[in-house]
């Protein structure tokens, strides 16, 4: 078994994910996001660079038409009232009759009972995959009770790995952990992926948007969600690495981030894709 700082990408993974990313830009998913104020603009962004359409659509008025035309969705909990709840349940819901992907971001869960109960309600709707930082995916796994630092994870990954395959077992869907190695399991089999960069966490709404990239990515291979959560990662973590080449901060390195994903190239992923089975 690799260690946690040993990963090491391979051709064979390289290729799936250029394939994949190849796949996103040919079809160009719409992705309809339900997701918070700060993250709206970076997610949008995200998706649009990648190749994907990105939508904003909240309310329940339309939610039973939009969702028919989207090909996956994208719920972000970071902004919670009772009109968006019965917003995010009433698209999941329709998602799940039409058979198309959808996503969770159970952000700062377990910061609060009410936020922690809303988490659990949609969990129980059967999405696709569920992503978190360490923290947030062992409080909804309940291998914790310590609060976290308001949206931010006060664990490592390595902590949470367990807690993410007992959660995969139990709600049949795909866990992917964020960190310094992000790891994604669906109960039985790991993968770690270490691309990236520290200084996207000082970027907010990195891990919302890679959750909407998520979402465009298991769109267009609905049969290997655990392998197209991987990709979404790896090659957003890329972005992040060939864009802090020429940052000098969080906010060039958020410009210079959205223009690697754009330009991503083969011969980038080939060389600089770190995915292994772990």
């Amino acid at each position: 078994m690799a260690s946690f700082r040993e990963l090491r990408g391979n051709e064979s993974w390289a290729a799936e994910a250029w394939k994949a990313l190849c796949k996103v830009r040919e079809m160009a998913p719409l992705v309809q996001c339900i997701t918070n104020f700060v993250s709206m603009d970076i997610m949008a962004n995200t998706l649009l660079a990648a190749g994907a359409s990105p939508a904003m659509v909240h309310a329940v008025e339309e939610i039973s038409e939009f969702t028919a035309i989207a090909n996956a969705l994208c719920i972000n909990i970071g902004t919670l009232s009772p009109e968006w709840i019965f917003s995010m349940k009433t698209a999941a819901v329709r998602a799940n009759e039409l058979n198309k992907p959808w996503v969770l971001d159970p952000v700062g869960v377990g910061a609060s009972r009410f936020r922690t109960e809303r988490c659990l309600e949609l969990i129980a709707l059967r999405p696709a995959v569920i992503r978190g930082n360490a923290s947030e995916i062992m409080a909804v796994a309940g291998a914790t009770t310590a609060p976290p630092k308001g949206v931010d994870s006060i664990h490592n990954t390595p902590d949470a790995l367990e807690a993410a395959k007992e959660l995969a077992k139990k709600t049949h869907c795909i866990v992917a952990v964020s960190g310094a190695v992000d790891l994604v399991t669906d109960g039985k089999r790991v993968l770690g992926v270490s691309n990236g960069v520290s200084l996207m966490q000082r970027i907010t709404a990195t891990g919302c948007a890679v959750t909407a990239l998520i979402a465009a990515f298991i769109s267009v291979n609905p049969g290997r969600p655990l392998e197209s959560a991987a990709f979404a990662l790896a090659l957003f973590g890329l972005a992040g690495e060939i864009g802090y080449e020429k940052a000098s901060g969080p906010a060039s390195l958020r410009m210079y981030m959205l223009d690697a994903l754009h330009g991503l190239d083969e011969a980038a992923v080939y060389s600089r894709i770190r995915i292994a089975q772990i």
